[in-house]
């Protein structure tokens, strides 16, 4: 009896894709196209849509995301040479629609996957629990498909390291905890966000550069208002989208937007948490990030991130609305409404005939 694949029509697809790859290309004079996947997710009407337009060159106006929405970009590296393709997925919904990672996250595509985490830093009392809780999704559901690509490699010869592996010289190697794969925090609404307290600014500022050198990421503040920031944010994307050279600009000054690559911060530079109005000493924190998270929810006690998940039926969300359609959908309930009834009717009759 042949064997039964639980894989996926995709996934069978990417793995023939990448057994071809791996035989060597003889066909367009021995190269082979580049394919990397960018996972984007975040907060709810943080301007993901908007950002990766921007990023991709695409002058047309975005739409909220429907759950998860695909799209790719493509890139020539030169004359008669395939193009690099980068396939990009959005989850819209903020944290409400967090089971869907695992669509975007699998074993075939774990290799050359990035994550983009677009934070709103307009709305901070929303901020860390939807870091968390979509971190701590993606990360499980990395941890989980690595897990399975190791089981899978017991008695063969291992060709991928669930591990992402550092430099030597990378500062505060031994106390940072490395996101399994590459990984960018965006704040965005910079625009919005300049306009905060100056006290309040640095402590956003100072948890999420934290956050990132924590977890071994880059971390770039940027508005879609101004074309400066929206040049670096799109170095940044392009760095994983098509590995181009992100650029040197470094900056840490909490009074300007952010711009940090990935090993250009320190626990030294960053120093205690910003806490004017809280005695540190009186918070019971487990380890370093849980202290940082309670300073920063004693400035801005968060609100319940679960509570977004009011409309579990797109169809009925208002911002989905289509007059037209939504017209012809109430009349086709009430048509089977009225069918479900009748056909009750029907089959109580028979029970009473029997």
């Amino acid at each position: 009896m042949p064997k039964i694949s639980s894989d996926t029509l995709w996934e069978q697809a990417a793995a023939e894709v990448h057994s071809r790859e791996a035989e060597g290309g003889e066909e367009d004079g021995g190269e082979t196209v580049s394919e990397r996947t960018v996972f984007l997710m975040g907060s709810k009407s943080g301007g993901k849509t908007s950002i990766l337009l921007r990023c991709l060159d695409r002058d047309e106006p975005s739409k909220p995301t429907l759950a998860l929405e695909y799209t790719f970009g493509r890139r020539a590296r030169g004359h008669n040479i395939p193009k690099d393709i980068a396939h990009l997925w959005e989850l819209g919904g903020g944290t409400s629609l967090s089971d869907l990672v695992q669509i975007p996250i699998t074993a075939v595509g774990i290799r050359s996957l990035s994550v983009i985490l677009i934070l709103d830093l307009s709305k901070p009392n929303t901020l860390w629990g939807t870091m968390e809780k979509l971190l701590q999704a993606a990360q499980h559901q990395l941890e989980k498909v690595s897990s399975q690509t190791q089981q899978a490699q017991k008695h063969q010869t291992p060709a991928y390291s669930a591990a992402r592996v550092l430099p030597k010289d990378y500062p505060d190697r031994e106390l940072i905890s490395p996101f399994p794969v590459p990984l960018l925090i965006i704040g965005s609404k910079h625009d919005i966000f300049q306009e905060f307290d100056s006290d309040k600014r640095k402590v956003v500022c100072k948890t999420l550069r934290f956050v990132a050198h924590y977890y071994a990421a880059s971390l770039i503040f940027t508005s879609i208002k101004t074309e400066n920031l929206m040049s670096k944010t799109k170095s940044f994307f392009s760095h994983l989208a098509f590995g181009l050279d992100r650029g040197k600009t470094v900056s840490l000054d909490s009074s300007k937007p952010l711009v940090i690559a990935a090993g250009s911060d320190s626990f030294n530079q960053i120093g205690s948490p910003h806490s004017t109005d809280v005695d540190i000493t009186s918070l019971h924190a487990k380890n370093p990030k849980d202290l940082w998270k309670k300073v920063y929810e004693r400035v801005f006690p968060q609100e319940n991130t679960s509570e977004q998940r009011e409309v579990k039926d797109p169809a009925k969300d208002p911002q989905y609305s289509e007059p037209q359609i939504d017209a012809m959908r109430a009349q086709k309930d009430q048509e089977l409404e009225l069918y479900k009834r009748n056909a009750a009717k029907s089959w109580k009759g028979l029970e009473l005939e029997t």
